[in-house]
């Protein structure tokens, strides 16, 4: 009886070695490579309500694709830091109008790489509004030029190759005054916060 207990254990023993040379060379796969790189990919994007002053009423955004392009930063090892800089150009739909925004994001995510080349992280984006563009009317006013929003999503590395998909979310409260040329006088109102997902295809340089 003791024997079997013995060769039981042992047998676990064994399996647990097998797992941990599976699991390490891909934790180190997924923690190699700290420097810097570039990124780029596609934005899925809609901005807030807008408020229509003639008809007294709020139109949901339709969501539209944008793009974004930049340069990053990563250190670390298990845990790691990512800081980011991008040029963003995102585009919402409100009945057949269009409204543009060009940005630019700083992020600074911190993140923990999984198993083999799986990660996850987190962090607080300042954004700042370079230009918007509205079809068919007059962006009068922005409240705010500088807003904060927050990224979170996952990613898949190889190497030095990295797929990720994020959530982002502005907090910061930011309205824009809309004029419609055709009716003097009035002044719509659109916010102008991002509710995007982001796929992005990086290279460590």
């Amino acid at each position: 009886m003791k024997n079997m207990k013995n060769l039981k254990n042992k047998r676990h023993q064994n399996i647990l070695f097998v797992l941990l040379l599976a699991v390490i060379p891909s934790l180190s796969i997924a923690q190699s490579g700290s420097g810097w790189g570039i990124k780029g990919g596609l934005n899925y994007n809609a901005n807030g309500d807008y408020f229509d002053a003639v008809e007294g009423a709020y139109e949901d955004p339709k969501a539209n694709a944008g793009f974004h392009i930049g340069v990053f930063g990563k250190t670390g090892g298990f845990i790691f830091l990512r800081p980011e800089l991008v040029y963003t150009n995102t585009k919402s739909d409100y009945d057949g109008d269009a409204f543009k925004m060009q940005k630019i994001d700083a992020t600074m995510l911190a993140g923990l790489d999984l198993i083999g080349p799986l990660s996850l992280f987190a962090g607080p984006s300042f954004q700042y509004i370079l230009d918007t563009d509205f079809e068919g009317l007059t962006v009068d006013d922005m409240e705010k030029d500088f807003t904060v929003g927050l990224n979170i999503g996952f990613g898949f590395n190889l190497k030095r190759i990295g797929i990720d998909l994020r959530y982002e979310r502005a907090f910061t409260k930011n309205e824009a005054t809309i004029i419609n040329n055709n009716i003097p006088g009035v002044q719509n109102r659109l916010d102008t916060r991002s509710n995007q997902l982001i796929l992005s295809l990086s290279l460590l340089l």
